[in-house]
């Protein structure tokens, strides 16, 4: 079930959302590759400690978590968003993302192990430097993210293009659960 939007926060949305098409269709393949082998060497010294480590599998403009994924240390689980249906509650499970899930984007088969991350590499469409993130507005991430920190103690980190991050504040909504970083290709921004 979609999340309603403020005005504010539905406009802030389109317009992030176009100033990452435009960005990343303009990167070269070379220098995407790049960015994103930079966001790693970013990113993998905070995950040391972390058993398993979830991800997502990119959508087109998107900034691919699998330079990270596909570097972890041993003994380290990858995971990704597995859904038995549209309105299902997001879970994960162990990678790789080899079938279409109900929205189109690759995820693991339903007989992947589920898995219960300790720290979770989230996309976002506009992160401010205290930790709120506007995702695509269906609410996925908030609600797996509560379950989970119910559940236990879990590390958020929103992955993005430097394009994503706002310098000014994000209006919060109650439902919205805060990053505890957000790392791009040129800065790591702890946020709580």
């Amino acid at each position: 079930m979609a999340v309603p939007s403020p005005p504010d926060k539905a406009r802030m949305r389109a317009e992030a959302l176009e100033r990452r098409r435009i960005y990343a269709r303009a990167l070269s393949p070379n220098l995407r590759t790049e960015l994103e082998t930079k966001l790693a060497e970013i990113v993998l010294p905070h995950l040391i400690g972390a058993r398993a480590v979830a991800g997502y599998h990119p959508m087109k403009d998107e900034i691919s978590p699998y330079s990270v994924l596909d570097r972890l240390g041993e003994g380290q689980l990858p995971a990704l968003p597995w859904f038995g249906e549209r309105d299902a509650r997001m879970m994960f499970r162990r990678a790789p993302a080899t079938e279409p899930g109900p929205w189109g984007v690759l995820q693991p088969t339903g007989d992947a192990e589920v898995v219960a991350p300790d720290l979770v590499l989230v996309p976002l469409v506009l992160g401010d430097r205290q930790g709120t993130r506007i995702g695509h507005g269906k609410g996925h991430y908030d609600r797996a993210l509560s379950h989970l920190r119910e559940s236990g103690s879990i590390f958020t980190i929103g992955i993005a293009w430097e394009t994503q991050i706002s310098e000014q504040p994000i209006p919060a909504d109650p439902w919205d659960v805060p990053l505890d970083a957000i790392a791009t290709p040129r800065e790591w921004i702890p946020c709580r």
